[in-house]
């Protein structure tokens, strides 16, 4: 099923609505997915795309520029980046949020530190493992993220990777009045030569109505109460969620009734009479944009 076929099945739903601004990004990930399956593989590099189509009908392998989308919140970037990924016929693909996998850069840089180029290491670890990789939340505010990533890009689009991101900000206003932003200028430079960058323009903020539409406040906790919170968790998230299992936040596990890539559930208990800091809440709510709370006492 192709991004356009799945995107066209969606709108069968009776709670989607028709956007005419997402159908326009729709063809443009159907295009890079298109792209992705004529591809020719490198003979050093044997991919999964060559099975789909006999080597007369691929294409001469040329650089594929990945999908850089930007614009409000709430707009839909990562409904159709994350329809994309789950079209995508392989394995071979990882959908992160950008803060998770800058710390999973930190940690194998961390691992790393005796070798002369460890960035180029953690790119050919990748390379191993993925054609395609997808970020939620593209955002850098942090110096030495911004330092990073001038290497680490180099090092990714040197070894083939493509790169789908979303953003609530266009390339060129990354890392803004940040220090030594000079030096972060080559970044969006080659972001910039190896993404098609798109501004998704909607003007309906999905997210804010399905807020306004929901219930935010369920008293008392009762059985069917706390079925209800749990249909809240499944109607604000995607698929993959997990249930029950924990999350670390600054080494610390916090346990959870659910969790997805942008949404957590979880008893109040939990997440307010543990030993906490300032900085963990503020790690929370980067990496979610919606966290339920059960079981708040009277207070």
């Amino acid at each position: 099923m192709t991004p356009i076929e799945k995107y066209q099945l969606d709108l069968k739903q009776p709670d989607f609505v028709a956007d005419p601004y997402q159908a326009a990004v729709i063809e443009q990930f159907d295009e890079l997915y298109q792209n992705l399956l004529q591809q020719k593989p490198e003979q050093a590099k044997v991919s999964f795309w060559h099975q789909w189509f006999p080597p007369s009908q691929q294409a001469k392998s040329v650089p594929i520029k990945g999908l850089y989308l930007w614009g409000g919140v709430g707009r839909g970037k990562t409904y159709l980046m994350d329809l994309f990924f789950e079209t995508l016929p392989t394995q071979r693909k990882q959908r992160i949020h950008f803060h998770r996998f800058m710390h999973y850069v930190h940690r194998q840089l961390g691992q790393l530190e005796q070798q002369v180029d460890p960035l180029k290491e953690v790119a050919k670890t990748l390379n191993k493992q993925i054609d395609v990789l997808c970020f939620d939340e593209f955002f850098v505010s942090d110096i030495t993220d911004a330092m990073i990533l001038a290497n680490l890009f180099e090092a990714l689009f040197e070894q083939g990777i493509i790169l789908v991101a979303t953003s609530n900000i266009p390339p060129h206003d990354l890392y803004r009045n940040g220090l030594q932003r000079a030096r972060f200028l080559p970044t969006i430079a080659l972001l910039e030569q190896h993404c098609q960058v798109i501004h998704l323009d909607a003007p309906t903020d999905y997210r804010l109505r399905q807020l306004e539409q929901a219930k935010l406040f369920y008293y008392p906790l009762t059985d069917v109460v706390a079925e209800q919170l749990q249909q809240a968790f499944i109607s604000l998230s995607r698929e993959p969620r997990t249930y029950g299992q924990p999350i670390y936040i600054n080494n610390r596990a916090i346990a959870t009734l659910g969790q997805a890539s942008d949404v957590l559930h979880c008893q109040f208990s939990a997440l307010c009479q543990t030993a906490r800091s300032a900085n963990d809440y503020i790690e929370i709510a980067r990496l979610y944009h919606t966290v339920i709370v059960e079981g708040i006492p009277v207070m």
